[in-house]
């Protein structure tokens, strides 16, 4: 089971992706009360999504990744699916419209697809106003601002995902990496784990361990 998606994935989600991959408890994202503009995480995560899935080579599409159910093919054309929804959800539209995988892109053009998807996100989530916008996500209605930290997570955990699987080395930003920690700990507590909130438990790491392997080890992967 792909435990980071379940930030963003229903039962309802009609594409059937994930089917099992969400519950209606799973707490909403918050952002703390800041000057800081989530959108400015929100395109360096698109920005370094793009770069780690451009570098992929043909030989490694069938390689297994930390998501138990993907391997780095399926990732790839979940990662496409995830940009575009982001656009979608910015402009108060269906999320369940975009389907959770680009199927219909062929092997090695994921990339490509990325560009148009990148752009049309930083064209929707130009607007400031955006941010105290209710948006529907597939977990629910969060304002914008909650919105762009949760994929910023997503993004991220699933770019780490693809770079341990791929042997890539990304220049984590550790500042917007502990932002995002920080959203995701109150979003998603280590005691909530198992039940109703499917996620994989909490692996223990260093409390001075690099901000990503922190990040991704609350998300239940081991860095």
């Amino acid at each position: 089971m792909n435990k980071t998606e379940q930030l963003i994935e229903t039962p309802s989600d009609s594409t059937g992706a994930v089917a099992s991959s969400s519950a209606a408890s799973v707490p909403s994202a918050s952002v703390p009360a800041s000057s800081f503009d989530p959108r400015v995480d929100l395109a360096a995560a698109v920005e370094l999504a793009g770069r780690t899935l451009a570098a992929v080579r043909p030989g490694q599409y069938d390689a297994p990744t930390p998501c138990e159910e993907f391997d780095v093919r399926r990732l790839s054309s979940h990662l496409v699916a995830v940009v575009r929804r982001i656009s979608v959800i910015g402009r108060g539209e269906d999320p369940f419209s975009v389907p959770s995988f680009a199927d219909e892109i062929a092997d090695g053009d994921w990339a490509a697809a990325w560009e148009p998807g990148a752009r049309e996100v930083a064209r929707v989530w130009a607007d400031p106003a955006i941010l105290g916008r209710q948006l529907r996500l597939p977990i629910g209605v969060l304002p914008g601002a909650a919105a762009a930290a949760v994929y910023t997570h997503e993004l991220t955990v699933h770019t780490w995902d693809l770079a341990r699987a791929t042997g890539q080395s990304p220049d984590w930003d550790p500042a917007l990496i502990e932002r995002v920690i920080g959203v995701v700990r109150g979003a998603l507590p280590a005691e909530t784990r198992g039940g109703r909130i499917p996620f994989a438990e909490v692996v223990p790491v260093d409390a001075d361990a690099p901000a990503i392997d922190r990040l991704v080890a609350w998300a239940g992967r081991r860095p």
